[in-house]
């Protein structure tokens, strides 16, 4: 069972490297925002094998905040792609 997550860390590990030239290189904007979002999920995907092959549950909460980082990331992506800025700044008071 070791060497299935040992497999499965180099072919993620593999996927993640041709997820960042997509995320630099990418023909569009949208091809750039989904290797965004995935690489956030490949990233919590090695996280988690690495917590199964070392046998410690510590990098659980490395993973959730992986998650949540990686979501917000996107949509502030999405956003900006969307409206061209992030923050909506109203300065007509």
């Amino acid at each position: 069972m070791m060497m299935f997550y040992w497999i499965a860390l180099v072919v993620i590990s593999c996927a993640f490297v041709g997820l960042l030239y997509r995320l630099v290189k990418g023909p569009t904007v949208a091809d750039r925002v989904v290797a965004l979002d995935a690489l956030g999920v490949a990233l919590v995907s090695i996280v988690a094998l690495l917590s199964l092959i070392i046998g410690t549950e510590f990098f659980l909460e490395i993973i959730l905040l992986l998650s949540i980082l990686s979501f917000i990331g996107t949509t502030a992506f999405a956003k900006f792609i969307e409206r061209g800025e992030i923050f909506d700044r109203n300065d007509n008071r």
